[in-house]
């Protein structure tokens, strides 16, 4: 691991874990050893990062110089925990845990006061996850081809089982309390298509792009939405 990657891990942690953090679990957080974990502890303390404790006590970021204060209403810091916490019945571990690891860097920047509010909010949310979060595909990959507007070999089973091969171009995903989808352009049908995770087999990319293509089609699909569902062209 490059040493920015491995010194940016070791900051994710001091923010996200409950304080005091042994080194024995920072050192299994950033995958490094007992020695090698102390002096990045001293890397980050030279570069500004007051960090209390020592080794065999335990560990507290106090005070993080790549953030700049932040101040928040009380309401603004439920909302925050409230949206990052329902991640979690999004059926996606990475999506939380991104979700998470920003949340702690936000808390990081907060007083004293503001952070015992985000660690003592009020507003939950229990919803069942999606139904369909069982998937072959792995989703990181589905997220980087919408990013890059990379275009995609897949091959999906619909609802009767039968299977298709045809490229994509990945637009967006979405996620519901039913199912997990993806909207894409189908190149196989020159239209657009919205497939359910669950069905995609395989998806692999296959070396063309389709920038910048993306914005467009998304507003296309947009107006197409809105024609369709506008008063009088409702199916007779």
């Amino acid at each position: 691991m490059a040493r920015t990657d491995r010194l940016m891990r070791l900051m994710d942690a001091l923010r996200r874990l409950p304080a005091p953090v042994t080194a024995a679990r920072l050192a299994s957080e950033t995958g490094v050893s007992s020695r090698q974990l102390y002096r990045d502890i001293a890397t980050l303390r030279a570069g500004g990062a007051l960090i209390d404790g020592e080794a065999g006590v335990g560990y507290r970021l106090t005070e993080d110089p790549a953030l700049p204060p932040q101040s928040f209403s009380r309401l603004e810091i439920e909302a925050l925990c409230l949206a990052v916490g329902d991640l979690r019945q999004m059926g996606d571990p990475a999506l939380e845990a991104a979700g998470q690891a920003a949340l702690a860097r936000i808390v990081g920047t907060l007083g004293d006061s503001q952070a015992q509010q985000a660690m003592h909010t009020v507003l939950r949310s229990f919803r069942p996850p999606p139904i369909e979060v069982d998937h072959t595909v792995d989703l990181s990959l589905l997220r980087q081809a919408c990013w890059e507007e990379m275009a995609l070999d897949i091959r999906y089973r619909d609802r009767t089982d039968r299977i298709t091969e045809r490229e994509v171009w990945p637009l967006g995903i979405s996620y519901s309390d039913r199912a997990l989808k993806m909207l894409v352009w189908c190149c196989l049908r020159g239209d657009w298509r919205v497939f359910h995770v669950s069905g995609i087999v395989c998806a692999t990319p296959n070396g063309r792009h389709f920038r910048p293509r993306r914005v467009s089609l998304l507003r296309a699909f947009a107006e197409h939405r809105r024609e369709r569902d506008a008063p009088g062209n409702e199916p007779g």
